[in-house]
């Protein structure tokens, strides 16, 4: 056999394996959290721009007297349509002095309207929530029932 033969082989049994591989991954996944400050009215943004967005955030984390709670935007990939009672959990670490305090929070995940793509929006309680004190850690778990789905953390969780 020669070297072209063997290598055309080798990449065959690599894409394989690579797709089988995409089988056994979990049926859901967090590809991205994005935790945002919230205005008295529940914006985070004055305009669809990102830039804007950005700009109103640090507003927003300077004047903690104009926010009013935050929520996490959490977006997910389904490779299972057919997913059901799967819940999104946000835990949310703050500390003002020497006191750290844990928010936990979930929401159910709804499916999505088309593809395998989706965000949910989990926002924290109003209530629990103190704008004097500043986000340590976060950590997003999915659940269906007791079985964990996927888990994404902040660096520092």
């Amino acid at each position: 056999m020669n070297f072209k033969k063997i290598c055309c082989i080798g990449l065959i049994a690599l894409g394989i394996l690579s797709v089988h591989a995409e089988e056994q991954e979990a049926s859901v996944r967090v590809l991205k959290v994005l935790p945002h400050f919230l205005d008295a009215k529940g914006l985070h943004a004055l305009s669809p721009s990102l830039f804007e967005r950005d700009a109103y955030q640090a507003h927003l984390k300077d004047h903690p007297d104009e926010v009013s709670t935050m929520r996490f935007d959490v977006h997910l990939r389904l490779h299972d349509s057919d997913l059901k009672d799967v819940q999104v959990r946000v835990e949310a670490r703050f500390g003002k002095g020497d006191s750290i305090e844990t928010i936990k929070t979930s929401v159910p995940l709804k499916k999505p309207k088309w593809g395998k793509r989706t965000w949910a929006n989990v926002t924290l309680d109003k209530k629990a929530y103190d704008a004097r004190s500043q986000l340590i850690a976060w950590r997003v778990t999915l659940w269906q029932g007791d079985t964990k789905l996927d888990t994404q953390t902040s660096f520092l969780w």
